[in-house]
């Protein structure tokens, strides 16, 4: 296995980082014991989840992963050979069961802190992220953005105070962000800098053959700044499997579950060049999920690559992407690809 350094940090991580959103919704605990036992057996040494997690979120399921882990690490023990990282929930209306309604304030960030650390059943986290940004900004797909002069939102300065603040008392060893622009991880930094609190070690954006969006401004940053891409959806929801290729929706895929959250990489230039990404796998022996896995993990910006999976057979090759390594030939035609569909699903 292969270990990237966390930012400016002494911290090695695996380039494959164990993702956990299925956990406590399509996943049982026996199960996610299963995949945490098997992961960790096979030099993985980096786990990622969040408050908000199972998705999708609902107030029945909402911290349902985090209680899952810290019942697995209860059990296990040795925590300090783990890289452990979690995330506030932002801003949402459809989220009133948090808090009362979600914010990235002081008096928020030292609650949730507090109950990640509960429900974990571990004294520190390794990285605590910000799921997403307090204020308007373009995430979750959004391309174009729109100033809103009469916004409210609570100051980065203010976020990144108590966070340093939490590293002072030992609750967390280093921060990251999620769903950020390249104009939101300078402003983290520049404070940063000026008033002496951690720096961003890291940046949670979605990532993949179908959403290179992050190669425009925030590859660069994250390169010259030392605060790597952790990506997440490498494999497009699943979609880059081939598994919904044809109009097949597989029983107990997500896609197939929840169709109204999961069809961003279902869009119809999203399909084609799918199509074009699996057969060329297929035509140079590879299996597709690992070929846009293994892709993902030559990139220099990256510093771990976030896979999910809800069986063991998926869990499996997804880890043995890590193994696999790309021809010249075969990364000069995925570059052709996107030429022909550049990020059809951002």
């Amino acid at each position: 296995m292969e270990y990237r350094r966390l930012g400016r940090t002494d911290i090695n991580v695996s380039v494959i980082c164990l993702g956990t959103m299925t956990w406590g919704q399509q996943n049982t605990q026996d199960e996610a014991f299963e995949q945490l036992d098997y992961a960790t057996g096979n030099e993985i040494n980096f786990i990622d989840t969040a408050e908000m997690y199972p998705v999708p979120a609902m107030e029945e399921t909402f911290t349902r992963t985090e209680t899952i882990i810290g019942n697995w690490l209860e059990k296990r023990g040795r925590r300090d050979d783990l890289v452990i990282a979690s995330k506030i929930v932002g801003p949402a209306e459809r989220f009133p069961y948090v808090r009362g309604g979600p914010r990235l304030t002081r008096a928020q960030i030292n609650e949730a802190i507090d109950g990640s650390l509960t429900r974990l059943k571990t004294d520190y986290l390794d990285i605590y992220q910000l799921h997403w940004p307090d204020r308007n900004s373009n995430f979750f797909g959004k391309l174009g953005y729109v100033h809103d002069s009469d916004e409210e939102f609570t100051p980065i300065e203010e976020s990144l105070e108590a966070l340093h603040d939490l590293v002072q008392a030992g609750k967390i060893r280093h921060i990251g962000l999620s769903n950020e622009t390249p104009w939101g991880l300078m402003k983290f930094l520049e404070l940063a800098e000026k008033k002496g609190w951690p720096r961003v070690v890291s940046v949670q954006n979605p990532y993949g053959l179908l959403n290179r969006t992050y190669e425009v401004g925030l590859a660069e940053c994250s390169i010259r700044e030392d605060a790597g891409l952790l990506a997440y959806s490498p494999l497009g929801g699943g979609a880059l499997s081939g598994k919904y290729l044809g109009g097949a929706r597989p029983e107990g895929a997500r896609s197939s579950i929840w169709p109204q959250y999961f069809g961003r990489y279902l869009t119809e230039n999203g399909i084609k060049a799918t199509e074009a990404y699996v057969k060329l796998a297929k035509d140079n022996g590879l299996d597709p999920a690992q070929m846009a896995l293994a892709y993902v993990n030559t990139r220099p910006f990256l510093t771990a690559n976030i896979i999910g999976a809800t069986s063991m057979e998926q869990l499996k090759s997804n880890i043995g992407s890590a193994y696999i390594e790309l021809s010249d030939d075969v990364l000069a035609e995925i570059e052709k690809i996107q030429t022909t569909w550049p990020n059809p699903c951002p």
